[in-house]
This record gives C-alpha cells, structure tokens and sequence, in this order.
C-alpha cells in the first residue's frame, strides 16, 4: 500500500507591510527628573545618549494596552478587518505574567480571534524577528495578513539608581500589518545570536532568586555598557551592510534607515560606517521617546512617515538588536 501523500499550502509570492501604527507613554519625563538618584546631570545623559525626554506609561497603563492602541491604528490605516488577521506575533519583554502569552489578550480585544497567537522573546531584536516571520508565514500560506507589534513598559524594569540603562528606558509600542504584494517589500532577513554574550544586557537576577528574596526587591533591567556599545557599533555595522547585500540594494537606494533607538551615539555611528548619503533620512526618535527595546523601530518609523510623508513607498533599511545578544536586519518598503 503506497503512503498517502500530503497537501501543503502555498502563498503569496510577495509581501510588505500596509500600515504602521504607534502609541507612546502617556508621561513625559525629562532628564532632570531621574538625574537625582544617579547622581548625573541632564548634560551627561544627552552627550553619551542623546536622550532629552522619554516617554513612560502611568501605573494603571500596561504594555496590552499600549499594543492595542498601536494595533487599532495600523489595522484602521491597512483598510482590513480585524478576521483578516491570520496571525498575530508580538515582540516583548514586558508582559506582566510569564505566561499566557500577550499576544493572545491582544487578539481578543482587537476581535482577532481566532487567529494564532504567540510573543516572541528577542528583546530590541523582537520587531525584525517579528516582520521576518510574518513574511515567511503570508508566502508560505499559513495566513494572508500577519500583526507584527512591538510592545514595552520598560519603566515597570527600570531602578531608579542604576547607571548603566534605566535613564535610557520608555513605554510604547509600534504595529505593522504585514499582507500580499504585487513585488518584493520585504527583503531577505540578516538574523542571528551571539549567545557567548549572553549577559551583556537582562534582568540583574533570576526570577526565582527575587522570589526568596524576604525584600522582595523585583528583578530589573542592567547592562554592560562599553561591552553593548563595542559590539553595536562593530558587528551590528557588518550586519547591517549584509541586509543591504540580501535585499540587492546599495545605502544609494535608500529613502531611510531606521536602527533600534539604543543610543544616539551608536546610531550616529552607523550612518558613518555605512556612508549613507545625505538624501537618506535617519530615524533618531530616540531623543524624546528613549529606547523602548522592540518597540522603537516600528516607532521611529510611524514618526519618521509623519514628519517625511514623501518617504512613503521608499525603501528602508531597519534593524534591530539587543538581549541575548540577539540581532535582525532586512530592507523594507515603507508603506
């Protein structure tokens, strides 16, 4: 008796994203407030940052919420249904439980379900992780429509007297919706991990250490800061002109470039070492928004689209990279 064969789906064979939303904490908090309990000055934050204010949620907001309002507008703007989502996948650090996912929640209150559901744990990488997969899902065919959010409330993470990252921190989210295209919109995704620096940036301690902790003081987020920057600005450099190479295109086709808003002085830096031309628009939202780890790409995107509306259509190189250490890159056309 011959084996039963088996059917298995086909997509698209093209894809981009249709529409960018955005939502930011609803405080705004400038450097002089936090300068205190570090003992540092708004001078020194914004020459090694570039950070003048950052965006934070007030205690009663969540990071779901942030999502769902970034998500509502993305949807709103790609001119579809929530039912036409067929997948839903979001970039976190910051869900309040360590399971069930927020994903999951998202897509009921955006009236998604049933769609698939899940978060991925790829920290400042999480949103090219996140658009990478809702690329391969449409062409394969497991869904016609992807939401791709990155979501933090990195403040709820953040010690007040830590020097090393918890003045850099904000809330928001970003969302994209991903769908068939007539032509390529999505380049080939440069991705990877470098596990060997695992503990470069995280958590300052276990979870299960905070536990049996009789203070009960909440694990927060830490890093090394001269071991980050050094890798960033080297390898991250590299990785970013591969991006250029897999999607066939030179910095000369670029409309933008869009990096994680992990530091001002990093970003600065590959715009250097990739020679981008003057025409070439540089997100730098970083410097009233701070870094708000898998959020700040799509973030500095809706802002970049706002204040650039002629760069709709365009291509940009995005990438992001953080915790794990973890990293992404891929060209994609603005929409």
């Amino acid at each position: 008796m011959s084996p039963a064969s088996l059917t298995q789906s086909t997509g698209v064979p093209y894809t981009r994203i249709h529409a960018v939303g955005a939502a930011r904490g609803d405080v705004i908090v400038p450097n002089d407030d936090i300068v205190g309990p570090i003992e540092s000055s708004d001078e020194w934050i914004r020459q090694r940052t570039g950070v003048i204010t950052r965006t934070r949620a007030s205690a009663n907001v969540q990071a779901v919420d942030l999502a769902e309002a970034a998500s509502r507008e993305a949807i709103d703007k790609a001119g579809i249904s929530p039912s036409d989502i067929g997948a839903v996948i979001v970039s976190t650090i910051s869900n309040t439980v360590q399971t069930p996912s927020l994903a999951s929640l998202l897509t009921e209150r955006i009236g998604a379900t049933p769609a698939p559901a899940y978060d991925v744990s790829a920290a400042c990488a999480g949103y090219a992780y996140g658009i990478a997969q809702a690329d391969a899902l449409i062409r394969a065919g497991a869904a016609r429509y992807v939401l791709v959010v990155g979501a933090e409330k990195l403040s709820d993470f953040a010690k007040p007297t830590d020097r090393t990252i918890s003045f850099l921190l904000g809330d928001g989210a970003g969302a994209a919706i991903v769908g068939p295209a007539d032509e390529p919109g999505i380049g080939a995704t440069v991705w990877g991990s470098d596990g060997s620096k695992w503990d470069a940036v995280g958590m300052d301690r276990p979870l299960k250490e905070a536990f049996d902790d009789p203070d009960g003081e909440y694990p927060t987020l830490r890093q090394e800061g001269q071991t980050v920057f050094r890798w960033a600005v080297w390898e991250m450099a590299k990785v970013a002109k591969q991006a250029l190479d897999a999607a066939g295109v030179t910095a000369e086709d670029l409309a933008a470039f869009i990096p994680h808003q992990a530091n001002m002085r990093i970003i600065d830096e590959f715009a250097k070492q990739l020679a981008l031309p003057e025409h070439v628009v540089v997100g730098r939202d970083i410097a009233t928004t701070g870094n708000t780890s898998a959020a700040s790409i799509p973030l500095a995107t809706h802002r970049l689209l706002a204040e650039h509306p002629e760069l709709s259509g365009g291509l940009a190189l995005q990438i992001g990279f953080g915790a794990g250490l973890v990293f992404g890159a891929q060209v994609v056309r603005l929409p």
